[in-house]
């Protein structure tokens, strides 16, 4: 897993065709984060690639996310084949027929799939103001869409690029900007400056006798020096995956605060840490945050989490006064795991014979 914030997509458009599952394993293995599919149909851009059948062919090759760019003139008609062929999301353009929008939107969230629309160079940001809620991704094209290879747009970028986060307020984890077209080392920098978290390369990667990998270790590296600089006031971006830990409590009171962040739309991760062995011999659980996410839970929860570990240590009290103390349990199990037996179900299971 790579560290630091930006990730990039890498392009299928330009591979080889004709051994697509070669070209998928090879990016993989140097240092892909993602795939970038281009649909086209010949009518919404005057060119012809992918559909669902070849994506259904690809999933099996990859447990990559797998990110389907639609450029056609009808999504609608076609979102539960793409869902169905395995897409974690889809993106179509907010240029088509404005009554398959919303609709299409709701089908892939339906799905569990991330939904998201994209604006061709020319259209307005403000495009997207209708369908904000319903959005975990804006793809910014660069380019005008249809072919690779083209010049990376910098007047589009600097107008679009940053400002799109602001459709994505709604979801504070989780959201992504995309940025499609021109995008390589020399133009990685700029980009990472403007806050984007995903970007698509395609064409530069399948140069014959280009290096990939390290094409693709250059612009996240580059991405992420320009948010540093520009957006972050010179300190290293937090990396994208890492997780830190927001509160230990017992598994029950830990369950409950789980869902509690959650309703907010911050992911949490529940797991047995370090922390204490509790008097029903069960250690204390681990709620993980996305440690770029750690300010806002505290700013949400902070006199929440102050509560629950009163009520953890009023409850631990209590177990004591009614039961006395178990012995550690040595197990790690996950959040549903097993209960450990008390004391008086361990005496009273029958000795085992020898």
């Amino acid at each position: 897993m790579a560290g630091g914030r930006a990730r990039v997509a890498v392009s299928i458009l330009d591979a080889d065709h004709s051994n697509m599952a070669y070209a998928i394993r090879r990016a993989e293995q140097e240092g892909a984060d993602r795939f970038h599919i281009d649909v086209m149909d010949g009518h919404f851009v005057p060119n012809l690639t992918f559909g669902p059948k070849m994506i259904k062919g690809v999933r099996p090759r990859t447990e990559l996310p797998l990110d389907a760019h639609l450029m056609i003139s009808d999504p609608l008609q076609f979102i539960d084949e793409f869902l169905e062929a395995g897409c974690d999301s889809i993106t179509f353009h907010v240029e088509v027929d404005p009554t398959q929008i919303e609709p299409a939107l709701q089908a892939i969230r339906k799905a569990g799939r991330a939904a998201g629309l994209a604006v061709r160079p020319g259209t307005p940001l403000t495009a997207l103001e209708p369908y904000r809620k319903l959005l975990d991704i804006v793809l910014v094209m660069t380019v005008e869409p249809g072919f690779g290879g083209q010049s990376f747009m910098k007047d589009v970028a600097a107008e679009k690029l940053l400002a799109a986060r602001e459709y994505l307020s709604h979801k504070p984890v989780g959201a992504e900007v995309h940025v499609d077209g021109g995008v390589n080392r020399e133009t990685a920098e700029f980009i990472g400056g403007l806050g984007v978290d995903i970007l698509v390369v395609g064409s530069v990667l399948w140069i014959k006798g280009r290096d990939m990998g390290r094409e693709i270790r250059l612009v996240r590296a580059l991405a992420d020096e320009g948010y540093q600089y520009r957006l972050n006031h010179g300190k290293p971006p937090i990396p994208r995956d890492a997780m830190v830990t927001f509160v230990q409590l017992p598994k029950a009171l830990a369950r409950r605060f789980m869902a509690d962040i959650e309703q907010g739309g911050i992911p949490v991760i529940a797991l047995r840490g370090t922390g204490q062995f509790n008097p029903d011999g069960v250690r204390d659980y681990d709620l993980l945050v996305p440690a770029s996410a750690e300010a806002l839970t505290t700013e949400r929860h902070a006199a929440d989490r102050a509560r629950y570990l009163d009520e953890a240590a009023r409850w631990r009290e209590a177990y004591i006064a009614e039961h006395g103390v178990r012995p550690p349990d040595t197990q790690r199990p996950g959040m549903d795991g097993p209960t450990p037996p008390t004391p008086a179900e361990r005496a009273s299971r029958p000795a085992a014979s020898g």
